[in-house]
């Protein structure tokens, strides 16, 4: 065994305190490489394990491995004789009975890792992240927060991180990739919790954590503790956190052309032929994809890896049929349940079993998705996108005004929530179809929450405190961004009369936006992509009747600080 180059995982017992943890893995990994071996990060990689400490960690991954238990003293003062000798003396790894881990508490120091994600990967991400940071080391906990937006994975949980925590919390609105956490207590809840509940959420991780043992055998935990819907909602928000970089460049580029003129693109002597290349990248590329990135991620949030081509498939097909993006949300659903069916119900030989994800899989399931949506799926829906775009293109100002003040209250109902998100998959659909007014609408009403917010501190001061009015200055910028939860730490203290006030400052918003048949092609932006929409002034003003009623109604409605 010790012939050959090996690769070797460190890790240690549950225990071990963390700072004595990260020397020996360390000294260790010199003394691996030292001896022309490779430390590895992840146990499925590893040849053996070298493990130190009094007792072996519970971690399904190292299942069919040899590993060494080795004195952390022994370790440490002699790691070459330590890495000889596990060459020479592991055993075949025995997993710890479940009852013999111990679940984490709330007393005493504690190692805290956590991850958060949310559909946008701007708002909900990074202020829940800062909720769990500051709630942990109020308590004196070590705490390392990853957050994953829209610009990746930042501040990344190392091995030796996993390794050490007592806890995994888990706070994320999609699905994301969780198996560097495999053999560790878990819990998991959302965003939005995590944020307005902090102490609550880590008072029953404490309690209900969970050996986290992957995503093939904890499908059922799907729906948390949280009491908020997970399942069909958690599906549909991470195909949307997929698909809106897509949206966001190909509408810009879209709007950009159409600054040359609107039918600049269809004459490739204007400009050298500008317009066109901005509309084939932004129309024929980005656009185009849209819907099957979409759908390739829900059937990915649903069947994992083996969903995603599939999915992706199914998407496009909606695509070329016209079926817009009602057909690319049964194509991404339809696609995940049945590759999770078959991923289920075909049995395998172990020494076949690497074939379904590459092969069987992706080749039936594309079969029957395929056949599904060309024969049986596309020509209704796409009969029915159809229709709904030729109302929506022409709708009478009455009409608009009605939907758009729909539109506009569902997206300051709950600042990021479901009613939200809702409205917001509507609008941004809607773009795929070359709709653009609804967009325009739930962008402009997105915006009133925090700028109401902030104009109630401004027009109200003596009823905020100084906290509340700080607040308000980061809610009037968060507001110009288009991020809705800025106004959360004023529902959170208030929920009733800020809901209230906002639902209608919003729906005027929204109303006077659709009323007046503003478009936007971009579905994200703010005051940035203000430029791009079709009546820039009157939407500015739009917004700016919205959140001056939602803060005047609220200073009015809000009770004194004496009050209070």
């Amino acid at each position: 065994m010790k012939d050959k180059p090996m690769n070797i995982f460190l890790t240690q017992s549950p225990n071990l305190g963390r700072a004595k943890a990260f020397l020996l893995h360390q000294v260790l990994a010199a003394a691996v490489k030292q001896q022309n071996h490779q430390v590895v990060e992840n146990a499925e990689q590893a040849d053996l394990a070298i493990v130190f400490g009094k007792t072996l960690p519970n971690l399904t991954a190292l299942l069919g491995k040899k590993v060494y238990l080795v004195d952390e003293e022994q370790a440490l003062n002699a790691p070459e004789n330590t890495v000889a000798q596990a060459l020479t003396e592991a055993v075949d790894y025995v997993q710890p009975a479940q009852q013999d881990v111990q679940p984490a508490t709330a007393s005493g120091m504690k190692n805290i890792v956590a991850v958060t994600a949310c559909p946008t990967g701007v708002a909900h991400t990074f202020m829940s992240a800062e909720a769990i940071t500051t709630y942990c080391q109020q308590q004196g906990w070590n705490v390392k927060v990853e957050t994953r937006g829209q610009v990746g994975a930042n501040n990344i949980i190392s091995a030796e991180d996993v390794a050490a925590a007592d806890l995994v919390f888990i706070a994320t609105d999609i699905n994301v990739d969780l198996s560097k956490f495999k053999g560790k207590p878990m819990y998991r809840t959302s965003t939005g919790l995590a944020l307005k509940k902090t102490a609550q959420e880590f008072d029953k991780a404490f309690k209900e954590a969970t050996i986290y043992q992957g995503e093939e055998t904890t499908t059922a935990t799907e729906t948390q503790t949280s009491g908020e819907k997970k399942g069909v909602y958690k599906h549909l928000m991470t195909g949307v956190s997929h698909m809106l970089p897509l949206v966001v460049a190909g509408g810009l580029l879209i709007a950009i052309s159409f600054m040359f003129g609107i039918e600049a693109f269809k004459d490739e002597n204007i400009a050298g032929g500008l317009p066109k290349a901005l509309m084939d990248i932004g129309g024929g590329a980005a656009f185009h994809l849209m819907i099957a990135v979409f759908a390739g991620y829900v059937a990915f949030s649903i069947a994992d890896r083996p969903g995603l081509a599939v999915g992706l498939i199914g998407g496009m097909l909606a695509t070329s049929a016209g079926a817009g993006i009602l057909g690319g949300i049964i194509a991404g659903f339809l696609a995940g349940y049945v590759v999770k069916f078959l991923n289920d119900a075909i049995q395998l030989p172990a020494s076949l079993t690497s074939l379904k994800p590459i092969l069987i899989l992706p080749l039936l399931g594309s079969a029957i998705v395929g056949l599904a949506m060309i024969y049986l799926l596309n020509p209704p829906v796409a009969a029915a996108m159809n229709a709904l775009t030729e109302w929506l293109k022409g709708l009478g100002s009455a009409n608009a005004l009605v939907l758009g003040a729909i539109l506009g209250g569902m997206m300051c109902i709950d600042m990021g929530g479901p009613v939200n998100k809702a409205a917001y998959v509507f609008g941004t659909g809607m773009i795929g179809s070359q709709v653009y007014t609804p967009m325009a609408a739930v962008m402009a009403a997105g915006m009133v929450p925090p700028l109401g917010m902030a104009i109630a501190t401004w027009i109200a001061r003596a009823k905020f405190n100084a906290s509340q009015r700080d607040a308000g200055k980061a809610s009037f910028v968060l507001g110009l961004c288009f991020i809705s939860e800025g106004a959360l730490p004023f529902v959170a203290a208030d929920p009733v009369r800020v809901i209230v006030s906002s639902v209608i400052g919003g729906a005027i918003a929204g109303a006077i936006s659709m009323s007046l048949a503003i478009t936007l092609q971009a579905p994200h932006g703010g005051l940035f992509v203000i430029p791009f929409v079709s009546q820039p002034l009157m939407y500015l003003g739009a917004i700016a009747v919205g959140a001056l009623t939602t803060g005047v109604l609220y200073a009015i409605i809000k009770p004194k600080q004496a009050a209070e």
